[in-house]
């Protein structure tokens, strides 16, 4: 008889004392995590720390490497602070209609024109979901997944985002997900730093750690699948090119973004930093004194101030910088010519997924002031949902091919359309719609106004998703069965009454011939 549970986001979880398997040896610590009553079949370890915190005199500079420790113990039985974010209080997509996209605890709903209230500095921790079976013999592939954002807003926690279900479905992978530092915090892009893009840098320390660990959670160190959505799909891009000889991983997924999507920082003088210094307290005639004062700024006071002025951006002088921190070509981590690269050579040889959804774009142009009765701007939704996505995955698998005709490119399209996952009539298959169907908790979401959830097919097109990616990650990206960009051949999820549908490339991306 179990003597012990406790709570977590309502459901009764086993602790160690019940569950031996519970507890892992890292060589960072000794890790506990949880099984929860919805997915018995899933160990859930939701806060590993694996950079130290990068706070005070480490503000701004790269991960630090954790200490050794075997007698360390590691609680890891709820999710981590997020990294220091603010939630946009201008209506969107995500905060009007599917607030299962954006980061919050379950008992601490999120609430928009602040900084996350749940967010900290301290947030280098990754959360990692495995069988409950998984042994260190088990050598399970393994899904890296970096979370999207824009590289503003995001994390290990956010419901739409959690594994635990397509875990317990397969009970033979593992799927681990990072927090990174976000936008400034992230991207400072400030004069003196020699590194800028820390974000990025966070994620390969999370990947170093994974490596390192994961066979003590039953999985495969040398079949590590990097995955990302969105901007952390342009991240995997990022690493793709940036390590071309010592990748970590076996295989790479970007979904929804390349290098080709540019969001990187045109601020090449520096001016956006100096910019929130002085609105800080913190101009000064040196540099370096700039930098010291702004690592004493609470992280709290710099996220409002940034969020609030992006919020309110139509009400302020043109004439005053954008203060978009995102990563920028350093020649070190981002690169200024991509093609060029290519056409070096110069990226790991690693088979690639990207992929891309039917209408990006919804979610993505301003949102309609009547959303009842009108969707946003078609032609500036279709022009993001080409310009942003389609076509730089077009362009990056071409490039590719013409680089090496031998190593697999797979292109899918995700054009399901269901009404527990886009309520709007208007919203179709929008940006990260997809994520839901991966990560299987479309299950946990609603129609509106029916209560209805998940229709059969709709379980159908998730299971096929989950299982062709799980494919990939399993094989080192070589999929018997899954035709390649290579042989001209796109895959369409969830089209029309279709659960798959195997599309030809050339079609699908004709309308990109004067954009590319």
């Amino acid at each position: 008889m179990l003597s012990k549970v406790v709570f977590f986001g309502g459901l009764a979880a086993l602790t160690a004392a019940q569950a031996p398997q519970l507890t892992v040896e890292t060589t960072t610590g000794t890790v506990t995590g949880l099984i929860n009553g919805t997915t018995p079949s899933v160990r859930q370890f939701l806060s590993i720390p694996f950079a130290q915190p990068p706070v005070g005199s480490l503000r701004w500079l790269p991960p630090q490497a954790l200490k050794t420790n075997s007698s360390q113990r590691i609680d890891a039985t709820r999710y981590p602070p997020s990294c220091p974010q603010f939630l946009s209080a201008v209506p969107s997509v995500y905060n009007q209609d599917i607030p299962p996209w954006i980061p919050y605890r379950y008992d601490q709903p999120a609430a928009a024109g602040a900084s996350l209230q749940t967010s900290s500095e301290d947030c280098l921790y990754l959360g990692i979901w495995t069988p409950t079976n998984a042994t260190k013999t088990s050598s399970l592939p393994v899904l890296f997944f970096i979370t999207g954002g824009a590289f503003l807003t995001n994390g290990v926690d956010v419901p739409a985002q959690i594994p635990n279900h397509w875990v317990e479905r397969t009970r033979s992978h593992i799927v681990v997900t990072i927090n990174y530092r976000l936008n400034i915090f992230g991207f400072p892009n400030a004069p003196t730093l020699e590194d800028q893009n820390l974000g990025l840098l966070d994620q390969r320390a999370a990947l170093g750690w994974v490596h390192a660990n994961i066979a003590s959670f039953g999985g495969d160190p040398t079949r590590i699948t990097m995955w990302g959505q969105s901007a952390g799909a342009i991240s995997v891009d990022y690493h793709n090119h940036a390590f071309p000889d010592d990748p970590i991983v076996s295989s790479f997924f970007a979904q929804s973004g390349s290098v080709f999507l540019d969001i990187t920082s045109p601020d090449q003088a520096q001016t956006n930093f100096t910019f929130m210094a002085e609105n800080l307290g913190c101009s000064t005639n040196s540099d370096t004194e700039t930098l010291a004062c702004m690592r004493n700024v609470s992280f709290v006071d710099i996220e409002n101030f940034l969020g609030r002025y992006r919020d309110n951006s139509t009400l302020v002088d043109p004439l005053q910088p954008e203060l978009l921190f995102a990563p920028i070509a350093d020649e070190k981590l981002v690169y200024s010519n991509y093609t060029r690269r290519y056409e070096q050579g110069l990226y790991a040889n690693l088979p690639m997924i990207y992929s891309s959804t039917a209408m990006e774009g919804e979610a993505l142009a301003p949102y309609p002031e009547d959303p009842a009765v009108m969707g946003p701007n078609q032609t500036e939704a279709n022009a993001t949902t080409l310009g942003g996505f389609l076509c730089p995955a077009a362009l990056s698998s071409m490039l590719r091919n013409q680089a090496n005709e031998t190593t697999p490119t797979y292109r899918y399209v995700f054009s399901g359309n269901f009404s527990n996952v886009s309520p709007r009539f208007w919203m179709g298959a929008y940006h990260a719609s997809d994520l839901a169907f991966l990560f299987g908790t479309h299950q946990d979401l609603q129609s509106p106004g029916t209560h209805a959830g998940s229709t059969p097919r709709e379980f159908a097109v998730s299971q096929v998703m989950e299982d062709q990616v799980l494919a990939f990650a399993s094989t080192k990206g070589y999929v018997a069965g899954w035709p390649t960009y290579q042989q001209g051949k796109v895959v369409d999820f969830g089209r029309g009454n279709q659960v798959s549908e195997t599309l030809n490339a050339q079609d699908v991306d004709s309308v990109c011939a004067g954009l590319l």
